[in-house]
């Protein structure tokens, strides 16, 4: 009787981790790609360095003023105006100064609703500097 060893033949024991290190390789690269191409959906906004120093609420230098209260009225140029006439006040106004943008003042507890529509109506007037600001009256 022959005593046999298993020395002769070395057999791996262990998991062949090849095939999970590709997948792995290929989901990397996957998340990689398609976080590239990504975009949120935004405006642009231009901060001005305001504060308690900053320009007055009203007449701003350069800009067609427009005051959005929390009551829901609207001036533009210090003028009492429904937000269906802000279109023709902004056109009339950029005619004459096109070089100017819009400043849009909104005090703090103003409806979201009705900033937005106010911002629409100046872009629709053919203004497309639009600028924001609060005030905390």
């Amino acid at each position: 009787m022959r005593l046999r060893r298993h020395f002769d033949s070395e057999e791996s024991t262990g998991i062949d981790l090849a095939p999970m290190l590709d997948f792995v390789l290929n989901l990397l690269i996957f998340f990689i790609i398609t976080a590239v191409f990504v975009k949120e959906a935004g405006i642009e906004v231009a901060r001005h360095g305001g504060g308690a120093g900053g320009p007055a609420v009203g007449k701003t230098a350069g800009s067609i003023s427009v005051v959005v209260k929390e009551t829901g009225e609207i001036l533009v140029d210090n003028r009492v105006v429904d937000v269906r006439a802000v279109r023709a006040n902004v056109e009339r106004l950029h005619a004459q100064k096109p070089e100017w943008g819009a400043m849009v003042t909104a005090e703090q507890n103003t409806d979201t609703g009705t900033v937005v529509a106010v911002i629409d109506q100046i872009r629709e007037g053919g203004v497309e500097n639009v600028s924001f600001g609060t005030s905390s009256r």
